[in-house]
C-alpha cells in the first residue's frame, strides 16, 4: 500500500483528498505547512508527495527540496491555481514530477498519481524513464535540421551537449543518438544532475565502497560503471558542483574512474552526452570552462514547441493515440476551437506540456472530438490574457509575451532578482539584460 506525504495548508480540502486517496488504497499523511512537511520525511519513507504550491510558510517546492538534500528520490505533484501555472512548470524543472490544478479532478489526480508510482517503481535512483517514450519527428524545417544533426553525429564517439527547454525533449534526442550509434547494444544511462544532491552526486557516478562515508553500508557500483561501452547522458548538467565537475574532467580525460573511498582505478569506456537549457559559459562561473569545452564537440538545439507550429497538429494527433491506448478511449481528433487554442498558447512546457494537457482532454471526453470544454482552465485563462495585437511579426510577438512573463515573476517575488531568476530557469546577468531591452523598472 502506497505511503503519501499530503502537504496541504487548506484543512477542509486536505481532509476530503486525504478521505478520497484512502478510499483508493493509499495510506496517507496529511500536515499543513513546510516545517512539518520536512519533519515527516525524517521520520518516515514515503512513496510520493503531493505538495500545495502555496502553503502559509513557505511553497512545495522546499519540500521537495528537503529530498534531494537527503539523497531520496520521492516523485512530487505540486497542486496550484491555474494562475500560477508557469510557477508550475518551473516546478517540474526544479524536479517536481507533475502538477494538476485546483480545483482537482478526481479522475486526474488519479491518472498522474498513478503514473507517478509506477514510474518509480520503474526508475532506477537517480534515473529517468524517456518522459517522450512513443515521441516522432516532425516535419517543420527546424525538426528536419535537428534530425539531419543526430544522424550526422550518432556514428561518431563525439561528445554533445543538447540545449533546450524544459520539455522539448533532449532525452529523446540523446537516445536516438544512442540507437543510431555503433554502442547502441550496451547500456543508455540517464541521470538527472538535478536531483542529485551535492553530497551524493559523486557516489552515483562513481560509486564508493563499504564505509567510505556514514550510510556507505556497501559497495556501490556508480553510473560511470554501469554504463560501460554505452552512453552516459547527463541531463541538466549545469547542476553540478564545482567538485564533482573536477572528477568528471578526469574521467573524461583518462578514462577512469575512482570510487569514493578506493584507491583502486577503474578503466571505462562511455561516451558523453549532456543536455541543458542554460548557457553554460555564462552560468555565474560556476561551470569550469575546460570542462564545457570537452563536453562541447558537437552542439544541438531541440528548438521550443512554440516555433514548431507545422510540427503541432502532427504532435497532437500522435498524442492522442497515445492516450487512447493507455485510456482505453477512442477519441480522433480535438475540436476547430481547441486547436484554435493551441496555436495560439506559448506552451511554456513544451512537448512533455502537450502529451499532458492532450492525455487529460482525452479523459476528460466521452465523444470521438475532444472539444473546449475539455481544456484545462489555465490554458484558456493564458489565451484570453494575451496582449490584444495587430502585428504579424512572430518574433515581436513572443518578445510582448516573455516581457509579460518577467514583469509578472518580478512582482510575485517582489523584485527579488534572484528569485526571480530561478524562477524564470535563467541566471541573474540574463535577467538583467532583459530588463534593460524591455525597459522593466526594478
Amino acid at each position: 500500500m502506497p505511503n503519501i506525504l499530503l502537504v496541504e495548508d487548506d484543512t477542509t480540502f486536505s481532509q476530503i483528498l486525504e478521505g478520497f486517496l484512502k478510499k483508493h488504497g493509499h495510506e496517507v499523511d496529511a500536515v499543513y505547512n513546510v516545517k512539518n512537511g520536512i519533519r515527516a520525511l525524517e521520520k518516515k519513507e514515503y512513496d510520493l508527495l503531493l505538495l500545495d504550491y502555496r502553503l502559509t510558510d513557505g511553497n512545495g517546492l522546499e519540500v521537495l527540496n528537503a529530498t534531494k538534500e537527503r539523497g531520496m528520490h520521492i516523485p512530487a505533484i505540486i497542486m496550484t491555481s491555474f494562475n500560477d501555472v508557469r510557477t508550475a512548470v518551473q516546478a517540474m524543472r526544479s524536479g517536481a514530477f507533475d502538477y494538476i490544478t485546483k480545483p482537482v479532478n478526481a479522475d486526474e489526480l488519479l491518472l498522474v498519481l498513478n503514473e507517478a508510482l509506477n514510474r518509480k517503481a520503474d526508475n532506477a535512483p537517480a534515473t529517468q524513464q524517456n518522459v517522450l517514450s512513443g515521441f516522432i519527428e516532425g516535419n517543420s524545417e527546424v525538426s528536419k535540421k535537428l534530425y539531419e544533426y543526430i544522424k550526422l553525429v550518432a556514428p561518431t564517439d563525439m561528445s554533445v551537449i543538447i540545449l533546450g527547454e524544459s520539455g522539448t525533449g533532449k532525452e529523446y534526442v540523446a537516445r536516438s543518438i544512442h540507437s543510431l550509434s555503433k554502442r547502441a547494444d550496451k547500456p543508455f544511462i540517464a541521470v538527472d544532475c538535478g536531483a542529485l544532491s551535492k553530497e551524493l552526486a559523486a557516489s552515483e557516478l562513481f560509486g564508493h565502497i563499504k564505509g567510505a562515508f556514514t550510510g556507505a553500508l556497501q559497495n556501490k557500483k556508480g553510473l560511470f560503471e554501469a554504463a560501460n561501452g554505452g552512453t552516459l547522458f547527463l541531463d541538466e548538467v549545469g547542476n553540478l558542483s564545482y567538485e564533482v565537475q573536477v572528477k568528471l574532467l578526469r574521467a573524461l580525460q583518462e578514462r577512469v574512474i575512482q570510487p569514493i573511498g578506493s584507491t583502486q582505478q577503474i578503466k571505462v569506456d562511455v561516451r558523453i552526452i549532456t543536455a541543458t537549457n542554460e548557457d553554460l559559459p555564462s552560468s555565474n562561473g560556476n561551470f569550469r570552462e575546460d570542462l564545457y569545452h570537452r563536453l562541447n564537440e558537437f552542439k544541438m538545439e531541440v528548438p521550443p514547441l512554440r516555433e514548431r507550429e507545422e510540427d503541432l497538429e502532427t504532435f497532437t494527433q500522435h498524442f492522442i493515440k497515445l492516450a487512447n491506448q493507455e485510456l482505453g478511449k477512442h477519441v480522433k481528433r480535438i475540436s476547430s476551437g481547441a486547436m484554435t487554442v493551441f496555436r495560439q498558447y506559448d506552451w511554456p512546457g513544451n512537448l512533455r506540456e502537450l502529451k499532458n494537457v492532450i492525455r487529460r482532454m482525452v479523459l476528460l471526453t466521452e465523444t470521438e472530438t475532444a472539444g473546449m470544454e475539455s481544456l484545462p482552465d489555465e490554458m484558456t485563462f493564458s489565451v484570453n490574457q494575451m496582449p490584444k495585437t495587430q502585428s504579424t511579426d512572430l518574433k515581436a510577438l513572443n518578445e510582448v509575451n516573455e516581457k509579460e512573463l518577467i514583469k509578472e515573476i518580478l512582482r510575485q517575488v517582489k523584485n527579488n532578482k534572484s528569485k526571480a531568476a530561478r524562477l524564470l530557469n535563467i541566471d541573474r546577468k540574463t535577467l538583467y539584460k532583459k530588463m534593460e531591452k524591455y525597459q522593466i523598472e526594478g
